[in-house]
This record gives C-alpha cells, structure tokens and sequence, in this order.
C-alpha cells in the first residue's frame, strides 16, 4: 500500500486548466483517468486526509504510486481524451458498463452493389445500415418476413447469390415474390438500392408516405377492376401495418430520442436505454457496472454516453437523449454529442408527459435489470471472496491471491508441445492476458529434443522461466530497476502504460500437475531470483494441491470453494493449451506429404497417426500393415508409402553444448 504523499505533486506544479489525469501503479499500468475543468483543484482533492476519502477512492490512491495529466484547450477536448484513454488503457478503478449479452442488429449493407438485409452482431462495420438493437434475433426476423413482401430485398449470403447468377435461377425466396432476384437480372442494381433504401426509410420511421402510397394505389387498381392487385396491394399494407404493430407508438409526436435510466446502490449500477425512433421503441439494450470509483448518478450518466455514442456519428445519435440526471460538464458533454451527429443535440431530463411516463418505464427496467444481476452474482461475489480467502490460507499466504497465473502442457505423443497461460484476476479470468507458449525444448543453453514420452516437468521449466525472464525484462524497462546511484536510466523511465504481455506478476502461480511440476516451477524462480511469488499444484486424479518442498500434498475439502476455483483456472488452462495443440496439429497434418495422396482427408491422417503411434513409425510400417489400418485398401497403402519414401526425412536433433546426435526414438516428429 503505497503512501499519497510519496508521489504527490509539489506546489505550483499542477497548472489550474482543463485537463486529462493519469493513475499509475507502481508497475506503471494506469489504474485510473479522470478529466477536470481545473487540474489543480481536482487533483488537490486527492491528495487530502486518507480518511476523508471515499472508500474507493482511497482503495485507488493508495494503489497508485504516480499520477500524471494532460492540458487541454478546452473541456470537450477533456471528454474526448478521457474516453480514448479508458478505452485504450482498461483502467480497473474506471466504471466499465458490460454487456449481458451481444445484442443483434437489423443490418442493411448499402457498401455492397446489391445490399442485403441480415442479422449483425459485434463491431459495427462502415457503409452499414443498423436499426435496433433488438433483444431477440428472432424478433429481428420476423419483422423483416413481413416487410419483404413490399420491400423485396435480397437476403440471401455472398455464396448463394453467385450460385444463382451462375446457374440463372433464383432461390425460394425469388420465386414466391419475397425478393426481386437481382442475382438473375429482374431487377437492375439501381432499381434494388431504391428498393433497400426504401425499406430503411421505413425502418427509420418514415412510415406513412408509404402506407398512403400504398392505399392509393389499391384503390386505382381496384377502380381498374385489377382485383388480384389491389389484393396483393391489400396484404402488403397489411404486412406493414403487422411490422409497425410490433413497436407500439409510445411518443404521439413521432419523436426521436434515447431515454437512458439508471438503477444503483452502493456497490452495482445498472442502465437501460430505449431506442424511440419515428415515436415507436426500436430498440432496448442494457448494461451493469461495478461502482469501482466513486461515482453518483450524473457521473453514471455521463460514462453510458461516452460508451453508447463514442463510436457513433450522424443518425445513430438522436436529437434527443433524456437522462435521469445531467453530467457536471454538460456543456461540454452536448458539444461532444452535437459535434458526433453532425447538428445540435438535446440533452436534458424529462419532467412531464409521455416522455416522463416512459422515462418511468425505462427505470423500471433498470431496476428490474439490477434485481436480476444480483440475485445471479449475490453468491458469486461472495463466494470468490471466500475462495480466495480459503486459497491464502490453505497455502499459508499473506495475502489473498489476487492475481493468479495457470500454466499447461499439452502435446500428442511427443508432438507439437506447446503450453498456456491464463490469468485470473479477482477470481475472474482475464482473456486478454492469456499466452500461448511453443515449448522450444531448451534448457538453459542445451538444446534437447523432445519426442514420444514428452518430458512435462522439463517443458514447466522452461515456459515459467520464459514467461518471468520476460517480466524481469518488463520491470527494468517500466523503470522499476533502479541504478546505484538511485536515478532511474531515462531509456527505461518513460511507459505509455499500455497492458504488457508480461509486466505483472502473479501472488500464485498454478501448475497442472503434482510434485514434479512444481518443483520445476519453484526451480525455475529461484534461478531467476523470484521469491515473492507463491507456487502450487493442482493434480488431476485427486485433486491435491502440492506445494514445493512438501512431502504431503494439502487436501482441500470437496465443498471447498477455494478448491472450485483453482479447478476452474487449472481448466481453463487445459482447455486453452488443448485448442492450441489441436490447431498446430491439424495445421502440420494440412501441409504434410500425404496431401499428395488422393482421396485422404484430415480425418483419415489423423486415424493414420492414431494407429502407428507417430510419423516416424508409419514410416517404417509396410504396405501390408498400412492395410490393417480400417478403411485403407491397398491401393490407398501404397500411394501413403509412396508418398512417405519421397518426403524428406526429418533432420536428427543435436546437443548443441556436445555436438552429440541424439538418437530418434518412436515419436519421430516429421509432418504428415
């Protein structure tokens, strides 16, 4: 816990101007940004009597060890900055709205000659059309079912639209009259556009002058006694009308708005936002947060606007936001809005008529969303709490672990050895963080070669020392290291504090396996001087935990839930390293010799390698017994041993420190 007054800035130093701040760790990572309209004053707040802070705001200043800011001319600038930067540096002392879920969009792809209406979700693309989200993909569907009878607009994908061009005949859909079949020229690429751009009109809300168009039309056709298309025309207004029926008309005066509502207590937020385009609900999304700074509802608000609008421009962001409280900075906030849509923005809170009647509505979905969380996570946040807990103390730490690093080996009889690292954090894994190690087969500076009977303890070695020189490395480039004469070497001091592969280190290190594991993992931090970091085992067969140094593996209960979490991380690593091992396998089966063979697939190699044990020992099998093998004839046998003759074998492994060639075992590793 590091002391406020050791970093804190001297007199004078803070200029009193809008700006942007920075929190580092004492591993340089930013752990915290704010913006102010006067540095000087904002930062002073900081820097006050440890007990007239806020709880987790204390948490955060006694977890920093420097800080650091940016002027800016103005405080829209201060906005922009601080949403680049939490968004580019993930501070954990930042609120961070997460999704439940990705929510799928209605899509519109104008950027293609012929557009095509689908279902998107993710990241959103340039030259699309988006309307929603929607809560349900279904939802989605339906609505477009009833509009491609007046807007018959192609849906199909890439593959099915060249198949019909080359084969000049539409798909089912061209046939029943749910879309123009541009892919067999009835309709030209002008004529399709009009007819995708009409449909997003009329999902944008403009609904009316087609409805109108559409009547008016039926009673001409009619009047021409062309009763089968004023029929048509009959069934297409009521398709529409069946659409619109689906978002119920909530603002009389066909308004367009977001209503963001929040619901918060002391420890969780959550937040809802309503999508009103053309006075209908178009859309509903939510988020919930961890209040891991102390934020109030004005500041919660403004959080969902720089996430809901940070990556929006033009339409998709409303004339209207209604809010339940306004940010500090609004000024700032509505040129920031104003200045992504392209024309003023209303931000402002409702205080009579329908727009506070669904303002209402909205919170009561943000309350109910909060309800929900916590009766789902009431257990979890507790039990990770304890679970760490029960960690400490069963492996006799000082701390509870809150940072927790698995490793893995995996091969296949000797090939394609690789490992994993995944990181769990606060009892939570962190997917960004986790590696993946091809096991080179060196120890110190001997070169060894790894074959059939792979040597994990040997591979453990090796991918802890990797993973913690490479953090040695990161500590004295993040000028942790220090010179004799106590300055830091100015090459090593600057960080943009960005997250490194390898600049923190783990309180426990978890190994899947049991005493020979770690003992190779303790061996390998000691020879790297490392003796702050814990180190433990997990095997499989009964789950013991084994510590260095100790006979006796220590049992944890089974209802344990330190034990459910280090299962969970050993899983996850095992899990992870297998997908990898799996994919360097199939890559190195893909690009072998037997590529040449005709009629052998993936699955046939793989059973190939799956009977015979290895490359090495296929090599050596006769025709007659590559026929054993179930669904090889003789002919299929002599074009693999063909083909095994005239590859290359592979070069045999040198000691580099003796120049001895090592002599092959069966786990030969050559590519299939």
């Amino acid at each position: 816990m590091a002391d406020p007054s050791s970093y804190r800035p001297k007199p004078g130093q803070i200029p009193d101007s809008p700006g942007v701040y920075k929190f580092r760790d004492e591993h340089r990572r930013v752990i915290y940004v704010g913006k102010a309209k006067s540095l000087r004053q904002r930062l002073a707040s900081y820097f006050q009597d440890l007990a007239g802070l806020h709880p987790r705001t204390r948490t955060m200043v006694t977890t920093a060890a420097s800080v650091e800011w940016t002027v800016v001319s103005t405080e829209v600038e201060a906005l922009q900055l601080e949403y680049s930067w939490i968004k580019e540096f993930d501070p954990r002392f930042n609120v961070k709205y997460r999704d439940d879920k990705s929510y799928p969009y209605l899509a519109v792809t104008l950027n293609e000659d012929f557009p095509r209406v689908q279902v998107m979700r993710g990241q959103k693309k340039k030259g699309v059309r988006y309307f929603g989200p929607y809560s349900h993909a279904w939802a989605i569907r339906d609505t477009v079912d009833l509009l491609l009878r007046v807007f018959p607009v192609r849906t199909c994908s890439a593959g099915v639209f060249k198949n019909a061009e080359r084969t000049g005949r539409p798909c089912l859909l061209g046939y029943i009259g749910k879309c123009s079949a541009p892919c067999v020229g009835r309709v030209d690429p002008e004529e399709h556009r009009e007819l995708a751009e009409e449909f997003c009109d009329f999902m944008a809300g403009r609904t009316g002058t087609y409805i109108r168009r559409l009547e008016k039309d039926m009673v001409l056709a009619a009047e021409d006694m062309e009763y089968e298309k004023a029929a048509r025309l009959r069934d297409d207004i009521e398709a529409l009308r069946r659409a619109m029926e689906k978002s119920a008309v909530v603002l009389a005066d066909a308004t367009d708005a977001d209503l963001i509502a929040v619901a918060e207590d002391e420890l969780e937020a959550a937040v809802q936002i309503f999508h009103v385009r053309g006075g209908r609900v178009r859309g509903q999304r939510g988020w919930v947060t961890d209040k891991v700074e102390a934020v109030d509802t004005a500041g919660l608000v403004e959080h969902a606007l720089q996430q809901l609008y940070g990556e929006e421009s033009g339409d998709a962001v409303p004339k209207e936001v209604l809010v339940p409280a306004l940010p500090e900075d609004l000024d700032a906030v509505t040129q920031w809005l104003g200045a992504r849509r392209g024309s003023q923005v209303s931000l402002r809170i409702p205080q009579r008529g329908d727009k506070k009647a669904l303002m209402e509505t909205v919170g009561r979905n943000a309350q109910q969303a909060l309800v929900l969380h916590k009766t789902k996570r009431a257990s979890d946040l507790t039990t990770r709490s304890r679970a760490l807990e029960e960690i400490a103390e069963a492996l006799d730490l000082e701390t509870a672990p809150l940072r927790i690093e698995c490793f893995d080996i995996s091969h296949l009889q000797g090939e394609d050895v690789v490992a994993s690292m995944v990181v769990f954090e606060d009892g939570l894994p962190r997917k960004s963080e986790y590696r993946r190690f091809q096991i080179k087969g060196r120890v110190g500076d001997t070169q060894v070669w790894h074959g059939e009977g792979q040597d994990d303890v040997r591979s453990m070695h090796e991918v802890i020392s990797r993973r913690f020189r490479r953090y040695l490395i990161e500590k004295e480039r993040t000028g942790e290291w220090v010179a004799e004469d106590g300055e830091v070497p100015a090459e090593l001091s600057e960080d943009d504090g960005r997250p490194k592969k390898f600049a923190y280190p783990p309180q426990l290190v978890v190994v899947d396996g049991g005493k020979p594991q770690v003992a190779a993992a303790r061996r390998a931090l000691d020879e790297l001087g490392i003796d702050d970091v814990a180190v433990c085992g997990l095997a499989k067969r009964l789950e013991e935990v084994w510590l260095p140094d100790d006979d006796d593996p220590v049992v944890l209960p089974r209802s344990s839930e330190g034990l459910y979490l280090l299962q969970r991380v050993r899983d996850t690593a095992h899990d992870f390293a297998i997908r990898y091992q799996r994919t360097k396998r199939h890559k190195r089966i893909r690009t072998g010799p037997l590529d040449a063979v005709p009629g052998l697939g993936d699955a046939r190699k793989q059973a190939l390698i799956k009977y015979f044990g290895s490359v090495k020992r296929l090599r050596q099998a006769t025709i007659e017994q590559i026929c054993e093998v179930p669904g090889f004839g003789r002919k299929t046998a002599e074009a693999v041993a063909v083909a095994l003759a005239q590859a290359a074998p592979a070069a045999p492994a040198v000691n580099t420190a003796t120049g001895e060639i090592m002599e092959e075992d069966d786990g030969g590793t050559g590519h299939v």
